[in-house]
């Protein structure tokens, strides 16, 4: 394990420090020394050796420098914070008064914070004089406010929106003292959308103390956040070197990993309908030991923390759901429970991935991989902590393999586990579950439709393209009776090749096991058709025809641009026939009656010389207003008087 510090930017120092001073050094050897009283903690606690992270980091923090750090998640940076809190304040000179705030420490979770809380109670122990308090949400605001005016803290450590309130709510407590703020998890903090609250916090602290940034990611919204709240910081990155892929690279140059040295990373790519035999198979092999298991959405953690318990090869197995819309009292509950047992499964989601220190898990499955790509790190590194071992590993569908890839750029190297082709399929076990009781066909509808929903918000589109998904052959690895009705199956042409239906099934008719809710579905059904039967549904009637809508009386634009057609048509008309009149195709006799001249009220006439002599004229001019065609348009005046004369003539 080596730790490095990368080129810093602009108005930021490095530190370097050597690998063996970094691997042997002891919390007693430290410069500046750590007091009798912390080192008697870490003794108790069984720490006597600094892991990298805490022997860069202590020592910055002790000589009044800001740390921004970047280590792998396992790596103790939760001591690397705590321990250098308690020496600055156990430096004060002069007891502080009850309201007075000497030091900060913020987690994004309320987990996290209450982790970091009990860690830090035997240090906070040494600290005479001086009350510490833990601010999370799920408790009444009113509650903490009047704990804090009565009791006052001088350490508060908390989630950013409990601490935000408390501050906005009270003048009770004095922040114009501070000595030292942690952030922990910082890319998380911005993540999760506690930016301002961050921010209003920073603007009531006092710009002259002492802060770390703790991270196992570095983002930009991290780097911005040490810009604002960090002065001249000292940034610490601690890497270990990645281990060979396979038993014959044992001689191969190994570069920098962001993954703990003692985990071993493999990656499993197996077909959609096998998937979860795969799981289930993968389980049973490593039945014994301590195994997180991720899903993609709450709604699978859910139902698979209902159907895996139902199998003949996991029956007896604990298995425990965690996940975040659990209630406060439960969660707590099942983290405090699986933290207990020396073996069993842990169905979660990303709630779990980050700053847990559970103990003793040797094995991390994910059975969906993650969202955001940050997050693989985060959880594969609940096993292998504090330089133990533990292995990992990721199931992905054969789309996905260009995930591999990925990783390996992003300094996560994986190896290959070859796909087991003798798996007994669990397919129809969980189809005779889902007949068998309503609870776990709904469960299994709701979790398939979340699943394909969360795979359309992949940051990694271009790997985990949803239009590619196979709706057949997952709907065989939930155990489906039927493909749910849903705009993404119905629109986008999915493929629903590999999916059988279940013959002679009607799923209206599956009851629950459950005899009260069966009990109130029943009476929800009957309810449903007395309502139907006294208000039955009007049959719906043809629209009818709608009658046809009045012409609409022409304006007099139309009128006149319809009469300049007209007389145009006419007057053209009337030029041919003159043509054929001078060419002697016609007589004047045949003109008279193809013009209409020499008639009068339907009766023939003769006509006299002068209509005859005017009829040519007219045709005369007509070849004029004929060539200037284009120019007459919008109807003109000219037009509508010989309309008139001809029509009088007529």
């Amino acid at each position: 394990m080596a730790a490095s510090t990368p080129p810093p930017p602009p108005a930021a120092s490095r530190t370097a420090v050597r690998k063996s001073a970094l691997t042997d050094q002891r919390f007693s050897e430290l410069t500046p020394a750590l007091s009798p009283e912390v080192l008697e903690a870490l003794d108790c606690g069984g720490f006597q050796r600094c892991t990298p992270v805490q022997a860069a980091t202590i020592p910055h923090l002790l000589s009044h420098k800001d740390v921004a750090v970047d280590a792998a998640t396992g790596s103790g940076k939760t001591l690397a914070f705590v321990v250098p809190v308690v020496e600055i304040l156990r430096r004060r000179s002069s007891r502080p008064k009850p309201h007075e705030v000497l030091a900060v420490i913020i987690s994004p979770t309320r987990e996290l914070s209450s982790q970091i809380y009990n860690v830090a109670q035997p240090f906070f122990a040494t600290l005479n004089g001086m009350k510490s308090m833990i601010l999370v949400g799920g408790i009444d605001i009113k509650v903490d406010l009047k704990k804090v005016e009565q009791e006052g803290a001088n350490i508060l450590v908390g989630t950013p929106g409990k601490l935000n309130d408390i501050m906005e709510h009270t003048d009770t407590l004095e922040f114009k003292n501070l000595e030292i703020l942690i952030l922990d998890e910082a890319d998380r903090l911005l993540d999760m959308g506690f930016q301002k609250q961050i921010t209003s916090i920073l603007s009531k602290l006092p710009k002259l103390r002492r802060t770390g940034l703790f991270s196992a990611t570095q983002t930009k919204a991290v780097a911005d956040l040490s810009k604002a709240g960090l002065r001249n910081p000292i940034r610490i990155e601690v890497k270990t070197e990645a281990r060979p892929r396979s038993k014959d690279a044992g001689q191969q140059e190994l570069g920098p990993s962001k993954t703990p040295l003692g985990l071993r990373l493999e990656y499993m790519i197996c077909e959609a309908s096998k998937k979860s035999s795969q799981l289930v198979n993968f389980l049973v092999q490593n039945s014994g030991k301590k195994i997180m298991v991720y899903f993609a959405t709450c709604a699978c953690v859910d139902y698979w923390a209902v159907v895996l318990p139902l199998l003949n090869s996991l029956k007896g197995s604990p298995i425990i759901s965690y996940h975040g819309k659990m209630k406060q009292g439960p969660r707590e509950k099942a983290l405090a429970t699986f933290s207990a047992l020396s073996s069993g499964i842990l169905v979660c989601t990303d709630v779990a991935a980050r700053g847990l220190d559970i103990p003793s898990v040797d094995l991390i499955v994910q059975y969906d991989p993650p969202q955001d790509p940050n997050v693989f790190i985060h959880r594969a590194g609940r096993t292998a902590r504090y330089d133990q071992e533990g292995d990992a590993i990721v199931f992905l569908l054969p789309k996905e393999d260009a995930y591999v890839d990925f990783l390996k750029l992003r300094g996560v190297p994986l190896t290959e586990r070859v796909c087991p082709t003798n798996t007994e399929d669990i397919g129809p076990e969980i189809r005779s579950a889902a007949l068998e009781d309503r609870n776990v066909m709904e469960k299994g509808l709701r979790a398939f439709v979340s699943f394909i929903r969360a795979y359309k918000e992949h940051h990694c589109s271009y790997i985990f393209r949803w239009k590619d998904l196979e709706i057949g052959k997952l709907a065989m690895e939930y155990g489906l009776l039927q493909i749910p009705s849903m705009p993404e199956v119905k629109h986008h042409s999915l493929s629903l090749e590999g999916f059988i239906p279940v013959d002679g099934v009607d799923v209206t008719q599956i009851k629950y096991k459950d005899k009260v809710r069966e009990k109130q579905r029943k009476k929800a059904l009957k309810r449903k058709a007395e309502e139907e039967a006294q208000n039955p549904k009007p049959e719906k009637k043809r629209a009818p025809e709608k009658p046809e809508k009045p012409k609409r009386k022409k304006t007099g634009k139309q009128r006149q641009s319809i009469q300049t057609k007209e007389d145009l048509d006419e007057l053209e008309h009337e030029y041919r026939l003159l043509k054929k009149l001078k060419r002697g195709d016609i007589d004047e006799e045949e003109y008279e009656k193809l013009t209409g001249f020499g008639e009068s009220d339907g009766e023939a006439s003769n006509g006299d010389v002068s209509d005859l002599d005017e009829a040519k004229e007219r045709g005369n001019k007509g070849q004029k207003k004929l060539k200037q065609r284009g120019k007459c348009k919008g109807g003109s005046r000219k037009f509508e008087g010989k309309s008139k004369m001809r029509s009088k003539r007529r």
